[in-house]
């Protein structure tokens, strides 16, 4: 088994052998600021008071937004934490994407791919923790992910709003000639005794002030945090206002299809560009490929005047592959991670005691064991991958979704060869994505035809089976459980040993062009961080190469690992005599969080009715701990979802509306994987292609979904991904109790029983 040094250890070593420079220099120097941008807009109308505030001549106040706006609202909760410092309503901020720059950065993401186990409060961990936020300060990956776009905001969001405010007050005070004491900010005014000067007014003077440090509002004194606000997209998106990636129209504007591998690995032989050059609208036959490089799928595009006419051409055109392999499938793919399910081939991510001790030698303990799998996921977004390109006058102009568009500048700069400055990414909302806009596969190809088409925009779209079978997968994985019970129905020891590929190897060798290597966090993430108390315990992943390319995928291993140990902790409740939920609490720590939202979920669950049964799940991840309740039955032999109640504690909460969306939609997202979702691989190349095989749950189907905020917190914690992993375990360990046996493979289908 791969042991050595302590994960935390090879972790310290590791960043400290990277260089010297963090150690000695660098890692003395004070951390890099995140209030001004080194940009500036010389023809900008509104005055800007730090990289983060903006006002406008009308008053209203711009809030940079530096996180992609994917249907979770994050833009209504960062504009929250500016207006509630700056002492405005929300109706009258408005967004504006932010452009490259260092101060936008997500440390939060970056510092959370480190392994280490929540009770580990170790001076090795602090330090690796603050050399990681260094790192990734100078780095300034912009992103979005891992459910950290408000707790990577919440503290320079307020410190810029608070220090806009500071300016203002500032200002107004030197033109009364007053002490700023004297002066207060309210509703987009400052006010002394009866005399108020709007912020538009004082713009100007308030950017030349100059002030030290700010003060921000106690918890108390906060007027729009905590309370809910409409969403600033609703009317927009309600009244089809809001403009996708894909709806994007420019003057002369032509469109492209692609043609992509039919098998994973392969590469373009040969194509026959002139069989439709001459077919209606056709502009140009493109081969991408040696711009793809390692970044995603070779191809070939046809442009033409409309994406029907591109299709139809793309369809057409006589393409050969060659190369890949023709026995992959999802057999080939399951022997393979099965085969690695050993100790020698697995890194050990927690231990503590000896499980393999008190395994091997039980003393008369039941021993139990189980093994559970999970499949590959599609994103399967709403909108499907599109991106637009205009190369013009030794500029390049893009618009589209992104989730990393620090990467997508310089993946411009390198592919162009142009400087940074002539470079312009217009970043629109996602319609959908959770993981899948963190590629830039289809930038990588929309540039390789805009250069082929040179002074016209165009519009790469990939159809839906373009997109569901050349997608970056959530990875399949299988999970081996070897646990002792004592005689008073507690956990003596718990082994948990797992397989899958790494997405993190994949994603670093696409996007940065280095090769991946360590251990992965995400791929035991949900495993390894136990939050039951067991006193002996050890939790081993083993890596394994994958020809199917995997990305991040919404809530990344949590979503399968909490199915595989959810379920296995129920299975040990049976087999302990002991009530799913009672046998939880036996096993956390008193006064915990966890414990908390566990004994909340039973305050609200009621005895179920005739031919139904509840099952429940705990999982804790990013930040947050949420408890779930799944009413489930079977009728003519299909699984039926009634209800679902969920109990989240995500710290302190910002917008309660936001989050309860973003409950009922990782409760719809995580039901739909739990039931139909699979991709299956047969001979080299993926079965699924629409949603009539791929299905995703219908409205009427969708259970009755209620949720429960618990209050407390001094910082908001993860949400858009905490209701997705909790929701297969729930109607699983229902379905165990009605059916009397166990679905310990995803999706649920009751013919699949072992």
């Amino acid at each position: 088994m791969k042991q050595g040094f302590s994960p935390r250890r090879r972790l310290v070593l590791g960043l400290l052998g990277a260089g010297g420079a963090l150690a000695c220099g660098w890692a003395a120097l004070p951390p890099r600021q995140r209030l001004h941008a080194a940009f500036s807009d010389p023809a900008a109308q509104s005055v800007a008071l730090n990289g983060w505030v903006q006002i406008a001549p009308d008053g209203q106040i711009i809030v940079m937004v530096h996180r992609t706006e994917m249907g979770q609202g994050i833009h209504t909760g960062l504009a929250m934490l500016v207006a509630e410092e700056l002492e405005v309503s929300l109706s009258q901020v408005r967004v504006q994407h932010a452009p490259p720059d260092p101060i936008y950065a997500n440390l939060t993401a970056v510092v959370d791919m480190l392994p280490f186990h929540p009770d580990d409060d170790s001076l090795s961990r602090r330090l690796t923790d603050w050399l990681m936020l260094k790192t990734a300060r100078e780095i300034g990956l912009q992103l979005t992910g891992g459910s950290s776009g408000i707790r990577d905001a919440w503290q320079g969001l307020r410190e810029a709003g608070a220090f806009a405010r500071s300016l203002l007050v500032q200002a107004a005070a030197a033109r009364w000639k007053v002490a700023v004491d004297a002066c207060a900010a309210r509703d987009g005014r400052v006010w002394y005794q009866q005399q108020s000067f709007s912020y538009a007014e004082l713009a100007a003077d308030a950017a030349k002030q100059q002030i030290s440090s700010v003060q921000l509002k106690p918890a108390s004194a906060f007027r729009l945090i905590g309370k809910p606000q409409q969403r600033l997209d609703a009317h927009a998106k309600s009244h089809a206002q809001t403009t996708f990636g894909i709806d994007v129209r420019l003057p002369g504007m032509l469109f492209a299809a692609i043609r992509m591998p039919e098998r994973f690995g392969q590469q373009l032989a040969s194509m026959d560009a002139a069989a439709v050059r001459q077919r209606p609208g056709v502009q140009a036959v493109v081969d991408v490929s040696a711009d793809v490089g390692q970044g995603g799928y070779p191809g070939v595009a046809v442009v033409a005047d409309s994406y029907w006419q591109a299709r139809q051409a793309a369809d057409a055109l006589p393409v050969v592959w060659r190369g890949g392999d023709p026995d992959l499938s999802s057999e080939k793919i399951r022997a393979q991670l099965e085969q690695a399910l050993t100790p020698a081939a697995a890194h050990v991510y927690h231990y503590k005691g000896d499980a393999r001790g008190v395994l091997v030698n039980p003393e008369g303990r039941r021993i139990l064991k189980a093994e559970y799998s999970a499949p590959f996921l599609a994103h399967a977004a709403m909108e499907p991958v599109s991106f637009t390109a205009h190369l013009h006058d030794d500029k390049l102009e893009l618009w589209g979704a992104t989730q990393v568009p620090t990467v997508v500048y310089k993946l411009a700069q390198h592919l162009t060869g142009l400087p940074a400055k002539n470079i312009v990414l217009h970043e629109l909302p996602a319609g959908g994505a959770f993981g899948r806009r963190l590629e830039a596969d289809m930038v990588r190809q929309v540039i390789a035809i805009a250069k082929a088409v040179k002074g016209r925009p165009v519009q790469l779209i990939w159809n839906r089976s373009d997109d569901m079978q050349h997608d970056m997968y959530r990875p399949a994985a299988i999970a081996r459980f070897h646990a002792a019970l004592n005689e008073d129905g507690t956990i003596a020891a718990w082994e948990n040993l797992s397989a899958s590929a790494s997405i993190a190897h994949q994603f670093t060798q696409r996007l940065l062009g280095l090769p991946g290597m360590g251990p992965d966090k995400s791929t035991a993430e949900g495993e390894y961080d136990l939050c039951y108390q067991i006193r002996n315990q050890q939790i081993s992943h083993a890596i394994v190469h994958s020809d199917v390319p995997v990305g991040y995928w919404r809530s990344v291993g949590h979503s399968h690992n909490a199915f595989f140990k959810e379920c296995f902790i129920d299975e040990l409740a049976a087999a302990a005599g002991v009530a799913p939920l009672e046998f939880r609490l036996r096993h956390l720590k008193p006064g915990s969080r966890h414990e908390a939202v566990l004994k909340r979920l039973a305050e609200t669950r009621e005895p179920a009715p005739a031919s139904q049964a509840w099952g429940i799940a705990l999982h804790a991840c990013f930040g947050s701990v949420v408890a779930m309740a799944a009413l489930v039955s079977v009728q003519a032999g299909q699984i039926r979802v009634h209800r679902i109640r969920v109990v989240a504690d995500c710290g302190l909460v910002v917008n309660p509306n936001l989050v309860q969306q973003q409950l009922e939609s990782g409760v719809v997202f995580g039901l739909s994987a739990a039931l139909f979702g699979e991709i299956t691989i047969e001979g080299g190349k993926v079965r699924q292609s629409n949603f009539h095989d791929y299905p995703v749950l219908r409205i009427t189907d969708l259970p009755q979904i209620e949720t429960v905020l618990m209050p407390g917190g001094d910082v908001p914690q993860g949400v858009g991904e905490i209701a997705v992993p909790p929701v297969a375990p729930a109607v699983a360990n229902a379905l165990a109790v009605l059916t009397g046996q166990r679905l310990r493979n995803l999706p649920l289908r009751l013919h699949s029983v072992r």
